[in-house]
């Protein structure tokens, strides 16, 4: 599967050079030019990678870095910037960074830098620990068990089975189809209303208003994340 990398610089000379060369190393390249767009593009849609400017007009790339990271996503980012002030390298990989290019840099180096960033979040177990919180919720994956504070939250295994999926893959869009293929399986006799239905009774259960829901988030036109 082509990896997608969203490349989030207002200069467009840089632009179209980083596009040519990332989509002729074979990387689908999807781009934005300032950091309101870059936000709303990363949070909306899936990245294997973003390459981030620091300075973009609105929120600066370190906002966009920030405000990712606290809303649970994990996908790599690169930062770039024309400075080359320490304290910039080390507020940016302070906030959740993965990894610092100084402009002007050797396409080759960030060319090695975007593939060894993928090679880890290809290779990263994303499995949860035994016991995971969210809000006031607290899940046993040993014991398959889910609890508010001491009470019990009734849960069916299904039910359960689709709540580890979306908290092992948390901060990811899900599509409808891989949630049906991944919890039900490929030759459930079910429908993607089924994964719709089942997301209704996990809000019900989890979420302190279902109406306005916290962790479970639904992705317009795709499916659903988990923010937890």
């Amino acid at each position: 599967m082509t990896q997608r990398i969203l490349l989030v610089e207002d200069e467009l000379g840089l632009v179209m050079t980083l596009s040519d060369r990332l989509a002729s190393e074979g990387y689908a390249v999807e781009t934005a030019n300032d950091g309101e767009t870059g936000l709303a593009r990363a949070t909306s849609e899936l990245f294997d990678l973003i390459i981030l400017d620091v300075m973009l007009p609105g929120d600066s790339g370190f906002d966009v870095c920030r405000i990712l990271r606290r809303r649970g996503f994990s996908t790599p980012i690169i930062m770039l910037t024309a400075r080359g002030q320490t304290i910039d390298k080390i507020l940016g990989l302070k906030i959740g960074a993965d990894d610092y290019v100084t402009k002007p840099f050797e396409m080759m180096e960030l060319m090695a830098r975007v593939e060894v960033q993928l090679r880890r979040a290809s290779s990263a177990v994303t499995l949860p620990e035994e016991v995971y919180q969210f809000g006031d919720i607290r899940v046993d994956f040993r014991r398959a068990e889910a609890y508010r504070g001491p009470e019990v939250v009734e849960l069916s295994a299904k039910e359960f089975k689709l709540l580890r999926y979306l908290i092992e893959h948390r901060g990811a869009a899900l599509s409808r189809d891989e949630l049906l293929n991944e919890v039900w399986g490929y030759d459930a006799a079910v429908s993607t209303r089924t994964v719709d239905v089942h997301v209704a009774w996990l809000r019900q259960k989890l979420e302190a208003n279902q109406r306005h829901p916290q962790f479970i988030l639904t992705i317009h036109g795709l499916g659903y994340k988990f923010t937890g």
